[in-house]
């Protein structure tokens, strides 16, 4: 499935934040797929594709991010990110999902999962931004990158010529097999970032607002939270170490199974959708029942 496949079914609903761009697909409980910076809801077409049978699966958009429309002034902080998530289920008439989140997605998630615990199915955590480390060390030369303006000129490169994107300077370290990501993807998670000066605009105060201290605050609420919790980590990754799903297993009393990827990035999601959720399956057959408010 490519970019404009996917995106053909995009709906959209109004929230205090804006206008949220999404893609569902399925029937039954929902499961609600949060992606990270640079991305969007196509980041799990492949969960949306395999696990509609057992859930009605909603992959949004984040805020200055795909194809969801803002204001100028509107806050695009992760914890912004997180509110918006739950104006969205309101919006929705949603009362519970099963959350899952990647990358600086799942530091949404959590701090979604701290502020809204009565929202939570279930929940499932992969490689992601977590407490102190965010931005991540390997992550702070793209984050000084867009604090000194060059975030556009950076975006055309990876436009212009695919290879940059996938390139060890670039996306590349993301990927088990950055070779085999598809020009069409690359097109389809940065072209919207291109459209206009605000949409660029706005991706580059969603970076600028990178501080730990959103999911530093979060810690104490965090350890509360007993929905039944997936931690499912890549073990070869650059920005976040194996270390973090450790933490998180520890911190969060609902963690029923920490699993690791051998070898896989931050991206396995999408590069390993078979092994991924077949996991997601047997977290939420396991805890169908098990957990209430």
């Amino acid at each position: 499935m490519n970019g404009k496949e996917f995106f053909a079914g995009r709906r959209s609903v109004e929230t205090p934040s804006g206008s949220i761009s999404y893609v569902e697909s399925g029937r039954g409980p929902v499961a609600l797929f949060v992606h990270g910076v640079l991305l969007n809801g196509y980041m799990w077409r492949h969960q949306l594709a395999q696990l509609d049978g057992l859930r009605r699966c909603i992959a949004v958009d984040l805020l200055a991010h795909g194809n969801t429309e803002i204001s100028a002034t509107q806050d695009v902080s992760v914890t912004a990110n997180a509110h918006m998530l739950a104006q969205f289920l309101d919006a929705m008439k949603i009362d519970q999902v099963d959350l899952v989140g990647n990358d600086s997605g799942g530091g949404v998630c959590q701090i979604f999962a701290a502020l809204y615990p009565e929202r939570l199915r279930s929940l499932s955590l992969t490689n992601c931004d977590t407490h102190d480390n965010w931005p991540p060390e390997a992550f702070k030369p793209f984050v000084a990158m867009v604090a000194a303006g060059g975030l556009a000129q950076t975006l055309d490169a990876m436009l212009d010529d695919k290879t940059v994107y996938r390139s060890s300077q670039a996306l590349g370290p993301a990927y088990e097999r950055p070779e085999a990501v598809a020009d069409d993807t690359i097109e389809t998670y940065l072209r919207p970032h291109t459209r206009t000066a605000q949409r660029l605009r706005d991706v580059e105060r969603f970076v600028n607002a990178f501080d730990c201290r959103h999911t530093v605050d979060i810690e104490k609420q965090l350890a509360k939270v007993q929905a039944p919790t997936l931690i499912a980590w890549g073990t070869d990754d650059i920005y976040f170490d194996l270390k973090w799903s450790h933490w998180l297993q520890k911190t969060i009393p609902g963690t029923r199974r920490r699993v690791e990827f051998e070898s896989a990035r931050i991206f396995f999601p999408e590069e390993r959708p078979n092994e991924f959720n077949s996991e997601l399956k047997a977290h939420w057959a396991a805890s169908a029942g098990t957990h209430s408010n």
